[in-house]
C-alpha cells in the first residue's frame, strides 16, 4: 500500500492543532501525517504535594516526559517511572508543546488518527550535536528521547531524526561512535514502546551533516531496529543524481528497500542546488528532481511505501504525487488488460462475413424544365408577317 501525506500540519487547514491537521489530511484524501516536535521547551522542578502518590501519565493539563530523582540533570525517561506513583521530592520534568497538553490528549489523538486510517510519524528537533560537549551529547539524547515518548502516545510509526555534524577525528571514528549512540536510542525505544515505534535517520544533504547514502545504509545494517530514510532531495544534492528515468531510481529505491524489511519512508520534495552544501527544497514542479518515474517505478511492484511531501507546498505537492502515482497505475492496468491484437490473416477471413452488402445507389428522376407559358403577345409578336408585295397585288385584284 502507497500512502501519501505532508510533513507538518497542512497549510490550508483552518486549526493549528494536531487533531485539526489529521482531520484535514483525511479530507483531502490523503493518509500519512510527519508530525513535526521541532521546538521543545522542558521544564524541571520538584513534585508538588497534590502531585504526590498519582502516576505521571495521570497529571492534567502537564505533560510529564521524566520523573526521577531531584539532580540537576532531567532523568532518563522509562515506562516504569512514568507508570509508577510520583513520590515527595522527586524531580519532575514537563514539555509545553503545540502537539497536546497531556497524556489524555494524546491519547485522543492517536484514536482518531487511528479511526480515519491516517498513519502517523513524528519528527524529533533538527538540531543535535553528539560530538560536542557532554552536555550537548546529554540534551541531544533527551531531546530524542522525549520525542520517543511523544511517538509512543501518538502511535508513531516512525520516529525520523537527523544525526548531526562530524566528529573532529575522521569519519571512520565519527561512524563508529555515532554507531554505539544511535544503537542506545534503538534499545530505548524499542523497550519503551514495545517495539511499537521504529527509530528513522534521515540523511542530510550537506558534506560536512552526518549522514551520506553510504553512511545510513551502513548504520541501518549494523544497528537492528534502525530504518533509513529515503530523502530524495538531500541525496540529490550530495551526490549530485541525475534521475530522469524510472530505471535511475531503480537502484536506489532497491538499496533502502532491501534494508528496511521491504518497507519504503520516503521523503520527496523539489530541491536546487548551487555549490556544495548550498541547496533549498522547492515546489516538486520547479525543482531539479521529477516525480512522474519515481511514480512509474512505484507501480511496477506492490510496495509498502509511504511518501512525505516535504516541499514548501505541503498538502499541494502531496495530492499531486498521489494523482501522478494514480495515472501510473492507471497507465499500468490498461497496458496489462489491453484487449490481444487481430491478426491480418484472421481479420481477411472475417472480413466477408462480418461484411454486409453494400446497397445499390437510388436512380433520382430527372428534373424537367418548368418553363413559363407564352403570353398573347409574345405569340403575336412571333407569327411571320405577311409581304407588302403580296398585299398589294390582292388589293389590285
Amino acid at each position: 500500500m502507497i500512502r501519501f501525506g505532508p510533513a507538518g500540519i497542512p497549510l490550508s487547514c483552518k486549526g493549528r492543532t494536531l487533531r485539526d491537521g489529521i482531520a484535514d489530511v483525511h479530507h483531502l484524501g490523503l493518509a500519512a501525517l510527519e508530525a513535526q516536535f521541532i521546538k521543545v521547551n522542558p521544564l524541571q522542578r520538584v513534585a508538588l504535594d497534590d502531585e504526590v502518590g498519582k502516576r505521571p501519565r495521570e497529571l492534567v493539563q502537564q505533560l510529564a516526559i521524566a520523573v526521577g530523582a531531584n539532580t540537576l540533570d532531567a532523568a532518563e525517561p522509562t515506562l516504569s517511572s512514568l507508570t509508577s506513583p510520583i513520590k515527595k521530592r522527586d524531580s519532575v520534568t514537563t514539555l509545553t508543546t503545540s502537539l497536546a497538553k497531556d497524556y489524555a490528549d494524546l491519547e485522543t489523538t492517536r484514536g482518531l488518527a487511528r479511526s480515519l486510517d491516517v498513519e502517523l510519524m513524528l519528527h524529533a528537533p533538527y538540531y543535535v550535536d553528539f560530538f560536542g560537549s557532554t552536555e550537548a551529547r546529554v540534551r541531544s539524547t533527551r531531546q530524542i528521547q522525549w520525542a520517543g515518548v511523544l511517538a509512543e502516545g501518538l502511535g508513531a510509526r516512525f520516529l525520523v531524526t537527523h544525526l548531526g555534524f562530524y566528529g573532529p577525528d575522521s569519519r571512520e571514528a565519527s561512524f563508529d561512535l555515532m554507531a554505539k549512540i544511535v544503537g542506545d536510542l534503538s534499545r530505548w525505544l524499542t523497550t519503551y514502546t514495545h517495539g511499537g515505534t521504529r527509530l528513522a535517520i534521515e540523511p542530510s544533504g550537506h558534506p560536512d551533516v552526518f549522514g551520506s547514502r553510504q553512511e545510513i545504509l551502513a548504520l541501518s545494517r549494523k544497528v537492528r531496529g534502525v530504518v533509513p530514510v529515503l530523502n530524495v532531495p538531500h541525496i540529490v544534492a550530495r551526490e549530485r543524481l541525475s534521475l530522469e528515468k524510472a530505471e535511475d531510481y531503480a537502484p536506489l529505491v532497491e538499496e533502502f528497500r532491501s534494508v528496511s524489511a521491504g518497507s519504503l519512508y520516503l521523503n520527496f520534495s523539489g530541491v536546487e542546488y548551487f555549490g556544495p552544501g548550498v541547496m533549498r527544497l522547492t515546489p516538486v514542479k520547479r525543482g531539479m528532481v521529477r516525480f512522474d518515474p519515481l511514480a512509474e517505478l512505484l507501480t511496477e511492484r506492490d510496495y509498502d511505501a509511504t511518501v512525505i511531501s516535504s516541499s514548501p507546498l505541503l498538502e499541494h505537492d502531496a495530492m499531486s504525487m498521489k494523482l501522478l502515482y494514480e495515472r501510473a497505475l492507471t497507465r499500468r492496468w490498461m497496458r496489462k488488460h489491453a484487449p490481444p491484437p487481430v491478426l491480418r490473416s484472421a481479420a481477411k477471413v472475417l472480413a466477408p462475413a462480418t461484411s454486409r452488402p453494400k446497397r445499390p445507389a437510388a436512380r433520382t428522376p430527372a428534373r424537367r424544365s418548368h418553363s413559363p407559358r407564352p403570353t398573347a403577345k409574345a405569340k403575336a409578336r412571333s407569327r411571320p408577317r405577311p409581304s407588302p408585295h403580296k398585299a398589294r397585288h390582292g388589293r389590285s385584284r
